[in-house]
């Protein structure tokens, strides 16, 4: 028996997370940055999904590296995913289109209690087994990025390999194993982003469209931030998926960021979970340095 079902984690304030989903976008901002985002989701419902991730990248010239480390724990699974991302940048316009790639180790961990009503049921061979561990290293992504000072659109895709993970299951009855596989799905990306000021040149408006689809499911995310003196921003998401969301955060210290968002469902969910939490902090470092001046001597005074 087959299981054929896996999704990327979900996040609200996409803008954060970029580099999980695109690798073209390493090293776009020609500073190290640095992002740690946990997700709680649909609190109130046991086994509920919870994500942590940390991303940093930075940039060599035109070459941009990254690093992704994601966890996600749902039910009794537990996924782990390590990436790195290489970019190459290319002028275009009056913009920079980064062409990346990405590879990295995937592991799925399970940890289960089974209760089935009797044990010719419990040796149905489409149930996983009881624990498991299982590592990939044929985790591989690629990714088209394209920014401009106001303008930013992603095209890319992740488990190009489709990993596949297999659990052996033993028939205590027959003493026979069965394989209980998880495939990890292709998945497919589109983001744009726009910066529009306004009259007052401190205030700003960032409209941004994220879609996401593994072919048989698709989600579509519209967000609406406002920033005032690129310190302070606020707005609003609505996703297809039934969720309306509201995020607010600060930059702190000059580079410190912080950002919380919350998930408000508007299906029949609501009534059974307290909402989704979401909270990231993170930071971007300008290590440019200023060219020293360089001396001259003339020879009028030799």
């Amino acid at each position: 028996m087959l299981i054929r079902a896996q999704q990327d984690p979900q996040f609200t304030q996409i803008m954060f997370n970029k580099l999980l989903t695109n690798p073209g976008y390493a090293g776009s901002e020609d500073k190290i940055c640095a992002y740690a985002m946990q997700r709680m989701q649909w609190l109130g419902f046991e086994g509920a999904p919870n994500t942590t991730l940390f991303n940093v990248d930075g940039a060599i010239k035109r070459l941009g590296l990254g690093l992704s480390i994601e966890n996600s724990e749902v039910g009794f699974e537990n996924d782990l995913r390590a990436n790195i991302s290489i970019a190459y940048k290319f002028p275009v316009g009056n913009g920079n289109l980064g062409v990346g790639i990405k590879w990295g180790i995937a592991n799925a961990a399970l940890d289960a209690s089974w209760d089935t009503p009797d044990v010719a049921y419990g040796q149905d061979p489409a149930i996983p087994p009881e624990s498991g561990n299982e590592m990939s290293f044929m985790d591989f992504g690629f990714g088209l990025y394209y920014k401009t000072p106001d303008l930013y659109l992603g095209l890319s895709s992740t488990q190009l390999y489709k990993t596949e993970f297999e659990f052996q299951k033993l028939n205590e009855e027959t003493g026979e194993s069965t394989t209980v596989s998880t495939i990890l799905k292709r998945h497919f990306y589109i983001s744009a982003g726009y910066n529009l000021p306004f009259a007052n040149p401190l205030w700003a408006f960032k409209p941004n469209v994220f879609v996401m689809s593994d072919i048989s499911n698709t989600q579509l995310a519209v967000n609406g931030i406002i920033e005032y003196n690129k310190k302070i921003w606020g707005g609003v998401s609505l996703r297809t998926d039934n969720a309306i969301s509201g995020i607010f955060g600060m930059e702190l210290f000059n580079w410190v960021k912080i950002s919380y968002s919350y998930d408000f469902l508007v299906s029949d969910m609501i009534g059974y979970n307290s909402g989704t939490h979401e909270i990231m902090m993170g930071f971007c470092i300008d290590v440019k340095k200023d060219k020293t001046p360089e001396k001259y001597k003339s020879i009028r005074f030799l």
